[in-house]
């Protein structure tokens, strides 16, 4: 009689037993850490204390903190306990948090300092989380000490414990956050499918050796996904409290970091920092550096190339997980600008009337064969992200070559039409980008009674004493060298720092609602 074997388990408490004082998790500023042991044993006594208050399989809890170590503890509570977990964005108003609790119908939130200053206008969202813990404050109204409340715990595990998910909200970027939302798996702990944990071992060599940076907001859903696979293979996570550009390098250098994730924002800033600084510090311990999150300027991969060397990779892909594109240092040398080919789905380029283009034709990408997903609590953006064929769609545009790269042009919602012609602004922004007066960039479509629209820039500049009609003629000739005229900016505005989210993506709507219109000089708008 022959039996199945059982499926290999990996989760913190198997590396907890292997090797319990090994680092799971550590501060990069402080050195503040949570060994597998600890990891484990504080997640434990979470779980316990959610099934205690009431909470079962399939149940909605919440996280709302800055990037510490508690956070981890709480997510991986939450997935021992067979719950989803929303992690909210510690930068949201207090409007868009109340939304995302009262739309994803939390029943416990774990929040911190970022939600002092927002509880007395997010209370009355508040009116369905029972359990409700507060982590190093002076004391949330309602909200109990977590440190006191897990404390009352013991740290064995519960008797069913069962895979949970994330379930992440996107940004809002253009609009009100949409939660993606998957079905549970049921499998038990640990028993993970373990696509993007076998990814990060197979294709970008992550071991229980491995040392990985995470300079990004855990609340973001590359970041903490990634994270949380490092730890199902056992690597040593180091956590920055918020990106610094020279910090990041300090970091990589103290910790020997292996391997590390960046969104092009990140690129853009180490590179910009004085020679005398990037040439400073002990960078040979990078094996993997990745980067996603929104389309690299070729001149900034180009460059990060020579300054780290051949171990960049790249990979598109969303929060829905419905398709997944991944290139190389080696393969974008031949292929530049391109974001990869698609590992677990087909791509198709598809027109404004659903007909299919050839390679080289720009249009809507659409993936076949990816995961299903729906967005929680709105059946109408769900239907709209699939087509007829089961095909869906990010939104974004581009092109697939000859050889099956995939290339980005921008999202759809951020194409300007002016005068008929579309203009990507993403093409602009990455030529202003590498002006070396300019710190950061966006360009947006405004309202234009001849035309439609205009493009409009809106620029920080390296230095503030420099924003002026002077420097926006210099930006104009500059774009004129590498765009065709009808696409540069028609005006141009300076601002002290755009509004970036701290993932690095741009919330171009509030640029739009800012925008007063364009000035009497269309070459400066200050």
């Amino acid at each position: 009689m022959s039996t199945m074997a059982m499926p290999q388990l990996r989760h913190p408490g198997v590396h907890g037993l292997a090797d319990g004082d090994k680092v799971a998790v550590v501060m990069a500023s402080t050195g503040q850490a949570r060994t597998y042991r600890e990891l484990d044993a504080r997640s434990r006594r979470l779980a316990r204390l959610l099934r205690d208050r009431g909470l079962g399989g399939g149940d909605h809890a919440a996280v709302l903190l800055d990037n510490e170590l508690p956070y981890l503890e709480v997510c991986w509570a939450a997935q021992r306990s067979g719950i989803y977990l929303t992690p909210i964005n510690s930068h949201l108003a207090a409007a868009e948090v109340g939304y995302i609790l009262a739309d994803c119908g939390a029943r416990a939130l774990v929040a911190g300092k970022a939600l002092e200053n927002l509880l007395p206008r997010v209370g009355p969202s508040l009116s369905g989380v029972e359990v409700r813990l507060a982590v190093g404050t002076g004391g949330l109204p309602g909200f109990e000490p977590y440190e006191e409340a897990i404390a009352g715990y013991p740290d064995e595990p519960l008797a069913d414990e069962t895979e949970g998910c994330l379930m992440f909200y996107s940004s809002g970027t253009t609009g009100k956050p949409k939660g993606v939302v998957r079905p549970l798996s049921g499998l038990p702990f640990g028993g993970d499918d373990g696509a993007l944990t076998n990814l990060l071992q197979l294709f970008y060599g992550m071991r229980d050796s491995s040392v990985y940076l995470s300079p990004a907001p855990l609340y973001h859903a590359a970041p903490l996904r990634w994270i949380m696979s490092a730890h199902r293979i056992g690597a040593t996570i180091v956590v920055m409290e918020r990106f610094d550009a020279e910090d990041t390098l300090r970091a990589i250098e103290k910790y020997r970091v292996t391997h590390a994730q960046f969104v092009p924002t990140h690129f853009v800033r180490m590179l910009k920092l004085p020679d005398e600084v990037r040439g400073k510090y002990d960078l040979s311990s990078l094996q993997r550096v990745i980067h996603t999150a929104a389309p690299c300027p070729a001149e900034v991969k180009r460059a990060m190339l020579d300054w780290w060397g051949p171990i960049i990779y790249e990979y598109y892909a969303g929060s829905e997980s419905n398709g997944w594109c991944t290139i190389g240092p080696e393969e974008w040398l031949t292929h530049p600008g391109s974001v990869g080919r698609p590992l677990v789905s087909r791509v198709h380029i598809v027109d404004d009337e659903g007909q299919e283009l050839g390679p080289g034709q720009t249009g809507q990408i659409w993936f076949e064969g990816g995961l299903r997903f729906s967005y929680h609590n709105d059946p109408q953006r769900t239907a709209k992200a699939f087509n007829d064929r089961g095909w869906s769609t990010l939104g974004d545009i581009g092109h697939v070559d000859k050889d099956g790269y995939v290339y980005l042009t921008d999202r759809a919602a951020n194409m300007i039409i002016r005068g008929g012609v579309n203009i990507y602004p993403r093409e602009v922004e990455d030529v202003l980008i590498m002006h070396p007066e300019v710190e950061d960039v966006a360009v947006i479509g405004v309202p234009d009674f001849e035309l439609g629209e205009q493009v409009a820039a809106f620029v920080q500049p390296r230095n503030p004493a420099d924003a002026g009609p002077g420097l926006a003629g210099r930006l104009m000739d500059f774009c004129a060298e590498h765009v065709a005229r009808f696409k540069c900016p028609a005006t141009v505005e300076f601002v002290g720092q755009l509004p970036r989210l701290p993932t690095g993506k741009l919330l171009k709507r509030a640029l739009r609602t800012s925008e007063e219109g364009a000035s009497s000089d269309p070459r400066a708008h200050l």
